[in-house]
């Protein structure tokens, strides 16, 4: 039988009525007050209340620390045994250490920079952003702060390294306090200093910088400044090389018209950057201050490229035609590459030479934004490679931009100063005449060569150019101002084509432009002989769908039937032929068009 009792409905607690009873102190069940707290009452021995007001804290839980209860092994109490009568650790409270100043901080980012960067053994730019990666939680505002305080440094490091002399302390951080003063607000600079340092500072401001010696003001080494002090303004130069450099972006001929381009920035995040047109360049936008341009999506589609002002001039020198063989024979990272191909219209074919594999490598997705199909990237092992020897007499036009100094770029790269001396001008300066000896085989009778560097050095510029036309009588020296003048509002001296920060606000360029003489008539017309056959036997080839072969043996085949005929005359073609030849179609059309082309071709 269940005797389970089951309550009554009567027996339920009504509305508002305690439903648990409360506890009794004494086995019978009856009520009790409950004991009122006493301050003064000691607690039970071994109670927790016990523990927890005799125990002592100790700071460290590592041996040998030596803080703390029990000879520093932990936060212990009285009894930190338990039942077993085993030892138990309790491990010590984290103790919040006081925060630096962040202007602190950022002397000390500035101070490790410049530990690596000033033993010159890279280049400023990659140190930086080798730190930059090691360093992943440091923010846009963070690094930016960074860099211009680390490039001031190296712009002035001659001055600084001067007036650090007399202060005490780490003689880095003294270089890191000027250019953080220089870049960043003052006076939270000196607002984490200490009392010798700002004794230091004061010091050092009580100078004239006027009372200095020039190479000094002006952070000049000597050998630069040796060769420097003949140039006209020269305090105007230096002053100018050592401030900082607008960023100048150019428009994609191909792709997109500048005041278009112009409008769109203004319109979109750019208008913070100030966009406005160049003075000099038709296709040049200038901006302020330093944007994150990769991911802005005029630059993703290949509209825009970064490329100086100076730099875009040259592509007028050059002066490339549509369906011409153009070689540029120092490409580096392809940025005149890009403006040669564009100007182009990606016709004909444009060889992109360039002894690093690795720099053509980078210059390749460039290459794909910017939708050129007619730029052939070869690397080749020096300036007298084979693939050089096999386009001896074909490239109507080739740019030479050699490698130099780069002196008229110090505004971007102020580093270049320090880490190069007079041994290794030497070394350039013989490099630069082996190049331009090779480079001049490839032009054709007619056909133009332009020598450039970003240099404002007479050994690298002139000298180059005089040397050049005594040992080959079969070149000769063209204008540069004309060509300019006919593009430009620019004005220049000529015969040079020369550029400074402190007059043009460009870097500082140099470029000759030549040209090599045709031949006489009897050769003329053996060549014109030549071509001719060379026409008839591209239009008697077999008709098949395979491509035309390369003029350099292993390269890659990118290139159609009637461009490789206006490549095989010979001579320059006439612009309308040029034009005519450059308007076919990129890939090989069928039997049927491409009898057709072939007609057109001979008839012409």
């Amino acid at each position: 039988m269940n005797n389970t009792r089951i309550p009554s409905r009567n027996s339920r607690p009504k509305s508002g009525e305690a439903r648990v009873k409360p506890r009794s102190s004494t086995a019978g069940g009856s009520n009790s007050t409950p004991r009122k707290f006493d301050p003064n009452r000691t607690p039970e021995k071994g109670s927790a209340t016990e523990r927890l007001m005799n125990a002592q804290p100790a700071y460290s839980s590592r041996p040998g620390s030596g803080g703390g209860a029990g000879g520093g092994s932990g936060y212990r109490g009285p009894d930190s045994k338990n039942d077993s009568g085993v030892e138990r650790q309790v491990h010590a409270p984290f103790v919040h250490k006081p925060r630096q100043p962040p202007m602190t901080i950022r002397l000390d980012q500035i101070r490790k920079v410049l530990d690596e960067v000033l033993t010159m053994r890279f280049a400023a730019d990659s140190v930086v952003s080798h730190w930059f990666r090691a360093h992943p939680t440091l923010g846009i505002r963070d690094r930016s702060e960074v860099a211009e305080a680390v490039y001031d440094v190296l712009r002035h490091l001659r001055r600084y390294r001067q007036l650090a002399e007399s202060g005490v302390g780490n003689a880095v951080r003294r270089l890191a306090i000027q250019g953080a003063i220089s870049t960043m607000d003052p006076e939270k600079v000196k607002a984490v200093m200490d009392a010798g340092e700002l004794a230091w500072l004061d010091r050092i401001g009580q100078i004239d910088p006027q009372s200095m010696p020039l190479p000094i003001r002006a952070s000049l080494p000597d050998w630069l400044f040796d060769r420097m002090k003949d140039l006209p303004e020269v305090e105007s130069l230096a002053t100018a090389l050592n401030t900082h450099a607008p960023l100048d972006i150019r428009v994609n001929p191909m792709k997109a018209e500048r005041d278009e381009m112009l409008a769109d920035l203004i319109r979109g995040n750019a208008v913070r950057h100030a966009p406005v047109v160049t003075p000099f360049s038709p296709w040049g936008i200038r901006l302020k201050g330093r944007p994150a341009m990769n991911k802005w999506h005029q630059f993703e589609h290949g509209l825009i490229e970064v490329q100086d002002e100076g730099s875009q001039l040259l592509a007028l020198l050059v002066g490339p035609k549509r369906g011409e063989m153009v070689i540029d024979f120092c490409a580096g990272a392809g940025g005149k590459t890009l403006l040669l191909g564009a100007l182009m219209r990606s016709t004909g074919r444009l060889y992109a030479f360039d002894v690093s594999a690795t720099r053509l490598a980078k210059a390749k997705p460039r290459f794909a934004r910017s939708g050129l199909s007619n730029v052939v990237p070869v690397a080749i092992d020096h300036e007298n490679d084979q693939r050089v020897r096999r386009l001896a007499g074909k490239a109507h036009r080739v740019l030479v931009d050699a490698p130099c100094s780069g002196v008229g770029t110090l505004r971007r790269n102020p580093d270049l100063k320090w880490r190069q001396s007079a041994q290794s001008l030497e070394e350039l300066v013989a490099l630069q005449a082996r190049i331009l000896a090779s480079a001049s085989r490839c032009v054709m009778p007619g056909g133009r060569l332009v020598y450039a560097t970003c240099s404002l050095l007479v050994e690298e510029n002139e000298n180059q150019a005089e040397k050049f036309l005594a040992e080959h009588p079969d070149f000769e020296l063209v204008d540069a101002a004309p060509i300019i003048a006919a593009r430009t509002p620019l004005q220049i001296e000529g015969p040079y084509f020369k550029l400074r920060p402190d007059v043009h606000g460009t870097d500082g360029f140099f470029a000759a432009v030549f040209e090599r003489r045709k031949s006489d008539k009897s050769d003329s017309a053996t060549d014109s002989e030549t071509s001719e056959v060379a026409i008839m036997k591209s239009a008697d080839k077999p008709k098949s769908s395979t491509p035309v072969t390369s003029d350099l043996a292993g390269e890659p085949e990118s290139e159609t039937l009637s461009l490789d005929v206006g490549s095989a005359l010979g001579e320059a073609p006439l612009e309308k032929i040029a034009e005519q030849v450059a308007e076919a179609p990129v890939d090989v059309a069928p039997k049927k068009s491409r009898k057709k082309s072939v007609k057109v071709t001979k008839t012409i």
